[in-house]
C-alpha cells in the first residue's frame, strides 16, 4: 500500500523502536534494583502485588491510547471516560439491579460509545483531537456526576465484582504466584491490541494514518471510517480500565479520574510509542505502564512528598519525548 511503503527509513525506524524498548527495559531493572537496594519493603508480596494492581489500571488505559496516538491523534478524556465506564456499570448493578455480565457490557459499551463519538468529532466535524477530546474530557466528567447524584456507587450487593481485579484466578492453581486477575486482564489487553495493530488491516492503517494521512487518502481508503473505528476502539479498552478501577476500589467514584489520561499518556511516550503518530508497540506501553507503576510506588516508599512525584513524572514525560525527537532525526539520517 501506498501510504505504508512511502514512509522513509522503514528499517531505521524498526532499529529504533527496537533500542527503545531495550531502553525501557532496562530503565524498568534499574528502577527495580535501585528501589529493592533503597528500601526492604520493595520486594515484599503485598507491595509487588499493589504495583501491579496500579500497572494493570494504567496499562490498559495507555493500550487505548496507544492506538490513537499512532494515529497522529490524541485522547485526553481517558481518564474520566474511565470513571463514567465505572459508573455506568455501577448504574446498571447496583441502582437497576441487574446480573453482573450486563453491567460489565454496559461499561463497555459506554466507551465504546464515547470513542465513537469522539472519532466522529475528530474525524468528520475536523475538530483537532486535543480539542474534541478535552471537551469530551469535561462531558464526561459532568455526566458521572450528574448520573451518580455525585456520591460513590458501591457494588457491596454484587458478589464476586471485587474478584474481577483483585482476586486470582492462577494463585488458586499455584499459591505461590499469587498474580491479581487484573494483570492477567492486562496481558489479555495487550496481546489482543498487539495483534490488530500487527495482523489486521485497522492495524495497518492505524500506523498508516499516523505517517502520512494524505497518501492513504489518495490512495482510496475511507480515511474518516478507519479513523472513528480506532477512536470506538480506544474507548471499548477504556471500558475494560473502568471495570479495573470499579472492581478494584469496589466503587465507582464519580470524581475520580482526572489526572490519569497524564499517566496513561507518559506511559505511552515511555514505551516508545511517537507523540507524531505512525511509531509505536504494545510491549513498549506496558513497559511503560510498568515504569510508572514502579515509579510510584517505590518513591512513595521512600516518602518522597507527592508535590515532588508530580515533578518527577513530568520531567521523565520531557526527557521521554525529547529521546522520540531524537530517534526520528536519527531514523531520517539513516533512510
Amino acid at each position: 500500500m501506498t501510504a505504508i511503503s512511502s514512509r522513509p527509513g522503514i528499517g531505521a525506524m524498526f532499529r529504533t523502536q527496537g533500542a527503545q524498548k531495550l531502553l525501557a527495559f532496562a530503565g524498568l531493572v534499574v528502577l527495580l534494583v535501585g528501589f529493592s537496594l533503597a528500601s526492604d519493603r520493595f520486594f515484599q508480596t503485598s507491595n509487588v502485588i499493589a504495583i501491579l494492581q496500579a500497572a494493570s489500571v494504567n496499562g490498559v488505559l495507555a493500550i487505548a491510547a496507544t492506538l490513537i496516538i499512532i494515529t497522529g491523534g490524541i485522547d485526553l478524556s481517558v481518564g474520566t471516560l474511565m470513571t463514567f465506564c465505572a459508573v455506568i456499570c455501577g448504574v446498571v448493578l447496583t441502582y437497576l439491579g441487574l446480573p453482573m455480565p450486563i453491567g460489565l457490557a454496559a461499561a463497555i459499551l459506554a466507551g465504546t460509545a464515547s470513542g465513537l463519538a469522539s472519532g466522529i468529532f475528530v474525524a468528520k466535524l475536523k475538530v483537532p483531537p486535543f480539542i474534541a477530546t478535552l471537551g469530551m474530557m469535561l462531558i464526561l466528567k459532568g455526566l458521572s456526576l450528574v448520573i451518580s447524584g455525585t456520591r460513590p456507587i458501591y457494588f457491596n450487593d454484587t458478589p464476586g465484582f471485587t474478584q474481577i481485579a483483585t482476586g486470582s484466578i492462577i494463585g488458586n492453581f499455584f499459591p505461590a504466584v499469587p498474580l491479581p486477575n487484573g494483570v492477567v486482564i492486562l496481558f489479555v489487553v495487550a496481546g489482543l491490541a498487539a495483534f490488530v495493530l500487527g495482523r489486521t488491516v485497522l492495524g495497518r492503517y492505524a500506523f498508516a494514518l499516523g505517517s502520512n494521512e494524505e497518501a492513504l487518502r489518495l490512495s482510496g481508503v475511507n480515511v474518516d471510517r478507519w479513523k472513528i473505528a480506532i477512536y470506538a476502539l480506544g474507548g471499548s479498552i477504556v471500558g475494560v480500565a473502568g471495570i479495573l478501577i470499579a472492581s478494584r476500589l469496589n466503587s465507582a467514584q464519580p470524581a475520580l479520574g482526572l489526572g490519569y489520561e497524564l499517566d496513561a499518556i507518559a506511559a505511552v511516550v515511555i514505551g516508545g510509542t511517537s507523540l507524531r503518530g505512525g511509531q509505536g508497540t504494545i510491549l513498549g506501553t506496558v513497559i511503560g505502564a510498568l515504569i510508572m507503576a514502579v515509579l510510584a510506588n517505590g518513591l512513595r516508599i521512600l516518602s518522597v512528598a507527592q508535590e515532588w512525584q508530580t515533578v518527577v513524572t513530568g520531567s521523565i514525560i520531557i526527557l521521554a519525548v525529547y529521546a522520540d525527537m531524537l530517534r526520528r532525526q536519527r531514523a531520517a539520517a539513516a533512510a
